[in-house]
Parts: C-alpha cells; structure tokens; sequence
C-alpha cells in the first residue's frame, strides 16, 4: 500500500535529514537542542518554553521529557507570542493542539516508522515504544495516524467529500 505523507511529515523529514538524523537511536533532545542552538534547561517546574529557551520538568520520565520537547520545541519553531499575557483562548487551545501533533511526528519521524513492517497497532506500540521512547498512548496515537493515511492513499474516492 502507498502512504501518502502530509505536509507536516515532509518538513520534519526534511528537518531531521538537514541535522544529518536518519535513525531513531539519533533521536536525542539534548543534541537536537545543540544542533540547533537552543538552551534546554532541566528544572523541577512544568515543561515550557521561555525566551527562546525549553525548560523540561526534570521530574518526568525520559518519555515523558522527550515527547515534551517535542511540543516545547514546535512553540519555539513554529509559533510566536507569550501564551501566558493576552490571547484569545481558543487561539491557545490551537496552538496546543498544533503542538501536539507536531510532537506526535517529531518523536516518532514518519520516514523512520516506514522502515518497520508492522502489521496491527497491538504489535507495533512495543516496537514504537521501545525505538523511539515515547509512552503508549503516543504510539498508539501515532499508528492510527499512520494507518489512517495509508486508507485515505489508497482509497479510490475521498468519500469524507459527499458525507
């Protein structure tokens, strides 16, 4: 079956691949974050993003901090603003969501998850779990993502269009 990749997945691809990152044991924040000069603090507060900088709650597990960066890490690329002073609620409810999938590709790289033959979500968490060190949930997540595209590749008609 063809996947066809989103916008999204084609620029993280062309991201890692400008890091020189093409396997998940690459996947590591701490020199995602030198490579790209951003400091990246670990400190027993929540995880954010201040001036430029990620701040990662230190009391999370490795999963948890990396699927933090992540989401942090797209507020610093991709948006702009204080989310703390002034803004419309739903913008910031956008913004999170954004960041959420965002994350849900930067830990699991579409362009790596292909080069696994999985074949139902049950198989594939322990796999995705363990190879890109991210929670369940997130795993979870991220195959029906990804099996979703691969329906809506190859399917004939887009008949989400006539319902």
């Amino acid at each position: 079956m063809k996947y066809q990749t989103t916008l999204l997945e084609d620029a993280i691809k062309k991201f890692y691949n400008h890091l020189n990152i093409h396997k998940p044991s690459q996947l590591d924040m701490r020199e995602i974050a030198n490579l790209l000069k951003i400091p990246i603090h670990f400190l027993p507060i929540h995880s954010r993003t201040y001036k430029g900088e990620i701040i990662i709650d230190s009391r999370l597990p490795p999963e948890v901090q990396w699927e933090d960066f992540g989401h942090e890490l797209c507020h610093i690329l991709l948006q702009y603003g204080n989310q703390i002073i002034n803004i419309n609620t739903l913008f910031l409810e956008y913004q999170e969501w954004k960041a959420n999938n965002f994350m849900l590709h930067f830990c699991i790289p579409t362009f790596m998850l292909q080069k696994y033959k999985i074949h139902t979500i049950k198989e594939g968490v322990p796999l995705i779990r363990d190879k890109f060190g991210v929670r369940n949930e997130i795993a979870v997540k991220k195959l029906i993502h990804f099996r979703n595209q691969l329906i809506q590749s190859n399917s004939k008609t887009t008949y989400w269009f006539y319902k």
